[in-house]
């Protein structure tokens, strides 16, 4: 009898926690289809970024200064740095930045994703990794061992993994 209760109590949390991180899966769903598309335009739009750095600084430094993924000079004359995606004004430090990036709450959806431990979205991470491996756990310990539908979920869980395998070896 209370190997039945336990089994009624993880179904119970199960369903409840469910229904919490159905809105939090989603989120990471859309955040995670989008990540795919990265390096296309897909739901990108052009922008410009004005930014407002020293003065005179080389090209070297300069490259470093802004952070922009595939820097590369263009040109150079005695007062701009003409670089691939903007320009550097040497006398005023004004720098102006061209770039392809998703709108604001999509670009807040792709950082969900990229998020390290010196974000504060981190803690949503391991709570979302934490919360889904408990879901891996208590799936199983909502059917009794013995009960024919929990013996299958054991096969179909074993055949999602090697699943997953399969595409993660053939896709490195």
């Amino acid at each position: 009898m209370a190997s039945a209760q336990l089994h009624n109590s993880f179904r119970k949390y199960h369903r409840w926690l469910g229904f919490f991180l159905a809105g939090i899966m989603a989120i990471y769903a859309i955040s995670g289809i989008l990540l795919i598309f990265r390096p296309t335009e897909f739901m990108k739009f052009p922008t410009t970024e004005i930014r407002q750095l020293e003065p005179g600084l080389e090209a070297r430094k300069l490259g470093k200064s802004i952070r922009v993924k595939g820097f590369e000079i263009t040109s150079e004359s005695q007062s701009v740095i003409v670089f691939n995606s903007g320009e550097y004004n040497k006398v005023t430090g004004e720098t102006v930045i061209n770039k392809m990036d998703y709108p604001l709450p999509l670009a807040k959806l792709v950082k969900l994703h990229k998020a390290t431990n010196n974000s504060p979205l981190f803690i949503l991470n391991i709570s979302f990794g934490i919360t889904l491996l408990f879901f891996v756990i208590s799936a199983f310990l909502m059917f009794m061992p013995k009960a024919k539908t929990f013996k299958n979920g054991i096969k179909i869980s074993l055949a999602g993994a090697l699943f997953a395998l399969i595409v993660v070896i053939l896709g490195s």
